[in-house]
């Protein structure tokens, strides 16, 4: 979504409506990935959510339209320490829990809760995120300086048990091992029947890397990470020039 299909001011480019009832009269499935929640791609896309397929927290929860595909819940015990862990951080940083039902947050400054909103419709404030009755998706830690120079490392020792991926500039993500973009397109293939030769996919950070390889028109945007674009078998045009709508249009025509 960020930084692939969505413009430069975050929002849905309005030319993509009349290109989705085009794909569906030629049933091509359509399936938005992200690492936002299931709640804010549904918000998004309206009454056109309704039939579509959705790759939500970077795979940990898969859906089509409000119907549940497959699920992957962290382990309480981890996560509460892992808030913890997080909690020591001497770097500027807010934590969001990524849970079924809700997002939840307990740094409640205007300036987290501006970017903490722009990907949960559902969020919720908390005094203590490890008192928190949910399902925990995702653990999503928002860095205000770089978030793959500062908390990905101090992050590091979690990678024995879990996956730590930086899914934007300022944002990493920890998620249960084998869990991913890359990994729910694939289950969704299998399900739909469609092969990879029969795949599309645009990415353009790491949270996108192993997508790249489930599809044989893998695109890059034009605004990608070095290490997407090495993976991608084309480029596309920027998300600022509607880059998704574009490749689509003419891959359509």
């Amino acid at each position: 979504m960020d930084g692939t299909l969505l413009d430069s001011d975050g929002k849905v480019p309005p030319a993509l409506w009349p290109l989705l009832d085009r794909l569906a009269d030629a049933g091509i499935a359509f399936a938005p990935a992200s690492g936002r929640q299931h709640a804010t791609l549904r918000r998004e896309f309206g009454d056109h959510g309704d039939d579509l397929v959705f790759i939500a927290e970077n795979g940990t929860f898969v859906t089509r339209g409000d119907e549940e595909l497959s699920s992957d819940v962290m382990d309480r015990a981890f996560v509460d320490g892992l808030v913890r862990d997080i909690r020591g951080f001497t770097h500027d940083v807010g934590v969001v829990l990524c849970g079924k039902a809700s997002a939840y947050i307990e740094r409640t400054d205007d300036a987290f809760r501006s970017q903490a909103e722009k990907y949960y419709a559902r969020l919720t404030d908390v005094a203590d995120l490890t008192a928190v009755d949910d399902e925990i998706l995702k653990v999503a830690v928002f860095d205000v300086e770089d978030g793959e120079k500062n908390t990905a490392p101090a992050l590091e020792r979690h990678r024995l048990t879990h996956q730590v991926v930086v899914s934007g500039h300022h944002w990493v993500d920890v998620m249960n091992q084998g869990v991913s973009k890359g990994k729910a397109l694939r289950a969704i293939q299998d399900l739909l029947d469609v092969t990879p030769e029969q795949t599309a996919v645009f990415g353009d950070y790491l949270n996108d890397l192993d997508m790249m390889d489930a599809a044989d028109f893998s695109f890059a945007m034009a605004n990608a990470h070095p290490d997407v674009a090495a993976a991608a078998r084309y480029r596309a045009p920027s998300n600022a020039d509607h880059g998704v709508i574009r490749v689509l249009e003419r891959l359509l025509d």
